[in-house]
């Protein structure tokens, strides 16, 4: 299939044309002849983005698809928890049908490439995991799907946890998780040795969710630098949300930048309204690798979030207070080319020869594009056009 976009302006920039073919991008220029046969889509001067990437978010728990249910669990984590696992068990959703609800309402919202978080544990064993991994292999042409093996309900407080998450990764999970070492499982030597051990054996990545504010969340990323330093690690764990980075003081907050450095340790965030959220200007500034992500996405969780990382740079950059231009594009940066690297994508953006997952949205700038998050009017992925005039192309589901 063979398309050309007339009139785009790459990130903002020069208007020119873009030529795709064979599902790359396979020519930039200024009056572009469009080839025998091709769909030729005018892009009216609008933005062309890569294609958006969600770093972090949870495809088999979404309540997409399903009637409305009222939110009902308390407010502290361990309530959000049992809750989900009380509506989980009595709706007994299926992870492959929900999964694949999700990622084709974040297709029509521009997403091209997910993280997904898959929960792991004693009462579900590999249920999730299946489910999700039948979706990344049935989407596998319209998204980029990597699975983390994730203990929603806790790892070493749970016996049996730690080996169906080994299972998982030795079943195609890409990426080995945990969650809050100290506040969920109280054993954090425990938990991140058994991480880290798994990682070790079987060269998958790290991603583990740390919501431990202060003190408990420092510790915890100091002791993931000494595990990620020990095995020779450097570059493969990432640390999800991080709260504990916008709740400690500057002097410490200095020390933790200088562990994350070193040892290449990545931060992803989804920018969660009720805690303290990573620094996101000041630790790009210096160096630290940085995705986002929707999170839970109309789920047991909560209502509100709705898959669209547009959006979700916006609220980045409102709770963070981000009000200059420059300021605003590295939240859609964070939206875009970070959550890529964070995923090891090779052949992403808009240069000649990548794979062509782009979205036209209107906005003379990148910032003004965060700021009003409009409808996105093309999505593409791969070459193949599944937005077009804003009108979803995919078939409901």
């Amino acid at each position: 299939m063979t398309t050309l976009i007339r009139g785009c302006r790459p990130w903002g920039g020069t208007i020119c044309d873009v030529l795709v073919r064979d599902g790359r991008i396979a020519e930039r220029g200024s009056g572009l002849a469009a080839p025998d046969g091709a769909t030729v889509i005018d892009g009216a001067g609008q933005m062309l983005l890569p294609g958006l990437v969600d770093a972090h978010t949870h495809l088999d728990k979404t309540l997409l698809g399903t009637p409305w249910h009222p939110h009902s669990a308390g407010e502290r984590l361990i309530d959000l928890i049992t809750n989900e696992r009380r509506v989980l068990s009595e709706l007994q959703l299926d992870p492959a049908l929900q999964s694949r609800r999700m990622v084709h309402h974040m297709l029509e919202r521009g997403t091209t490439r997910i993280r997904s978080h898959v929960d792991i544990g004693t009462d579900i064993a590999l249920r999730h995991f299946h489910g999700v991994a039948e979706t990344r292999e049935t989407c596998a042409d319209l998204a980029a799907i990597q699975i983390v093996a994730f203990p929603q309900t806790g790892m070493m407080i749970l016996p049996g946890v730690a080996d169906l998450m080994e299972q998982a990764v030795k079943e195609g999970a890409e990426v080995i998780g945990g969650l809050d070492p100290v506040g969920i499982d109280r054993d954090p030597r425990g938990q991140l040795d058994a991480v880290f051990a798994i990682a070790g054996r079987h060269g998958c990545e790290i991603d583990i969710h740390l919501h431990d504010l202060g003190e408990m969340g420092a510790i915890t990323i100091e002791m993931m630098a000494e595990r990620t330093a020990a095995l020779g690690l450097k570059g493969k764990a990432t640390v999800s949300h991080g709260f504990c980075l916008g709740d400690v003081d500057e002097k410490r907050l200095e020390g933790l930048i200088g562990l994350l450095l070193e040892n290449d340790i990545a931060i992803a965030t989804c920018g969660a309204g009720h805690y303290p959220i990573p620094p996101i200007l000041k630790l790009r500034a210096a160096g630290v690798r940085m995705s986002a992500g929707s999170d839970g996405v109309r789920d047991a969780w909560g209502p509100l979030n709705n898959g669209d990382m547009l959006e979700r740079a916006y609220q980045l950059a409102w709770h963070g207070d981000t009000r200059d231009d420059p300021g605003i594009e590295t939240m859609l940066e964070l939206a875009t080319q970070g959550g890529a690297q964070a995923m090891g994508a090779t052949d992403y953006g808009l240069d000649v020869g990548n794979r062509a997952d782009l979205v036209l949205v209107a906005g003379e700038t990148a910032a003004e594009a965060v700021c009003y998050h409009p409808p996105r009017e093309m999505v593409m992925t791969g070459g193949r056009i599944v937005v077009e005039n804003g009108v979803s192309l995919l078939e409901p589901i």
